[in-house]
């Protein structure tokens, strides 16, 4: 069995509402996030995945991660991962798109990074630390993470630049999965969250 990687966004938070950048701050997440932390568990312990016996779980060590993860009811399964953090977004943490564009005009952060934060090769080793980790045995494993991390794994997934990770946006308490097609890289379903319906 090829292995797959089932990627799993944080539920919703104060900050990823308004839209500002949350690294390594941690927000904690707010009613709606819980319940839908909830939900996802519910879909993931129902067909087809029938609760992912056998499946390796990590999750950030930052608390919406870890709490989204509880919640599902993966928290005793769960080891903890530092590779799992957000980017580190420097001088731009708490800022929204528009209030960066106003200081940087044009400014997108799979281009141009951010300053006094983590570069994009920084978060290219990462992501690339993750997909081995992911295809090292044959197992599927599940994380529960963050936006711009894992949309960057999607991307290294792929065999492709981080840029890449700019085309497919993540809602949070997502559901993606990355697994084959024809013996490549593929992407099963991304940004699926029909389970908040």
């Amino acid at each position: 069995m090829a292995p797959r990687i089932l990627l799993a966004r944080h539920g919703q938070t104060e900050w990823s509402l308004s839209g500002k950048h949350t690294g390594r701050t941690d927000v904690p997440l707010l009613e709606e996030g819980r319940r839908g932390a909830k939900l996802l568990g519910e879909r993931l312990h129902r067909a087809p995945f029938e609760g992912l016996p056998g499946v390796e779980v990590r999750t950030s060590p930052l608390a919406r991660a870890r709490e989204t993860c509880d919640l599902a009811g993966f928290g005793e399964r769960a080891a903890v991962w530092d590779a799992l953090m957000e980017w580190d977004y420097g001088a731009y943490e708490g800022m929204t798109p528009d209030e960066i564009q106003a200081v940087r005009p044009g400014w997108l952060i799979w281009r141009d990074g951010v300053p006094q934060g983590e570069s994009l090769s920084e978060v290219t080793a990462r992501a690339d630390e993750v997909v081995a980790w992911a295809r090292s045995a044959d197992r599927d494993v599940l994380v529960f993470a963050h936006g711009h991390i894992l949309r960057s794994i999607g991307a290294r997934w792929l065999g492709l630049p981080v840029d890449f990770a700019a085309r497919i946006r993540l809602n949070p308490t997502s559901l993606s999965v990355l697994g084959w097609a024809y013996g490549e890289p593929a992407i099963e379903s991304w940004n699926d969250s029909g389970h908040l319906a």
